[in-house]
Formats: C-alpha cells, sequence, structure tokens
C-alpha cells in the first residue's frame, strides 16, 4: 500500500500536466513503515517527491521517460540526508491510461512503487501505482491510501 497524500498527489499531477505533451518523471521519498508482516508487508508513506528532468531524446519524450543515473543517486543522496528511504518513481501517461505499459515493466524492479498520472490534452486525470511482480512477468495495482 502507499500512502500518498494530497500535497503529493496534487503536485504530482502538476508535473504531468506542466510536461504534457511529454512524460514527466521522478523520484517518490519516505518512509517504510512495518507491519505485522514486516516491511514486505507494510506501507510506503511518501513524504516528498523529486521531480526529475526526463532526459530522453525530444523527439521520444511524450511516451518515455529516462531517469539518469546521476540525478537517481542525487536523489538517494537527499533521501539519505533527510533520514528517507527512496520508495519508488512517479510518469505520467499522456494521452494514455495511467496502467504501466511493457516497456514500464522491462525498465522496472521489484519493491518500488509505480505511480503514473493519465493526463489527457493536458489534463492530470486518473493516478494509479503499481509494483512489479517479484517473477517480474507483470505489474499489480498498488492500494493508494489517500
Amino acid at each position: 500500500m502507499l500512502a500518498l497524500g494530497p500535497e503529493w498527489e496534487a503536485a504530482i499531477r502538476a508535473e504531468g500536466e506542466k510536461a504534457y505533451p511529454n512524460e514527466c518523471c521522478g523520484v517518490l521519498l519516505g518512509k517504510l513503515e512495518d507491519t505485522a508482516e514486516g516491511l514486505e508487508g507494510g506501507k510506503r508513506r511518501v513524504e516528498n517527491i523529486i521531480p526529475i528532468e526526463n532526459s530522453r531524446e525530444e523527439a521520444e519524450r511524450y511516451h518515455r521517460f529516462e531517469i539518469q543515473p546521476e540525478d537517481l543517486m542525487r536523489a538517494e543522496l537527499a533521501a539519505r540526508k533527510a533520514g528517507r528511504d527512496v520508495l519508488g518513481f512517479y510518469h505520467s501517461h499522456p494521452d494514455h491510461p495511467a496502467k504501466p505499459s511493457d516497456f514500464d515493466r522491462e525498465h522496472a524492479l521489484p519493491f518500488y512503487s509505480y505511480v503514473i498520472a493519465g493526463v489527457n490534452k493536458g489534463r492530470a486525470g486518473e493516478l494509479t501505482s503499481w509494483e512489479l511482480a517479484p517473477d517480474r512477468a507483470n505489474f499489480l495495482e498498488e492500494e493508494i491510501w489517500r
């Protein structure tokens, strides 16, 4: 489960609208909350986001995003300095549903949350979150606790 407060949901939607017609992307920072099942069954609580500039070639930005390793490293260092964890990533799907593509699956890692904001004609709509199955065969929709 992903706990995503209204301020972070609004910020992700705004990033998607700002980047339209291209994809936006960024990193989710926060805390893993332990449960009786341990961290595996725990809730991820988003406490900040770090927008990252989409580094894909201009012609591909409308349907793909890429985060450079140095940008991810900066986000991980910011998380560590703030006593937080990298919980996952967000991006937008311009004029497409907020569901992961095969490209998203091929570039994802298990454990992380992947938030997708659908942006239709410049306006953010549906917002979903996904986790990659341990066998990497597909994504499982993750409940968003608001």
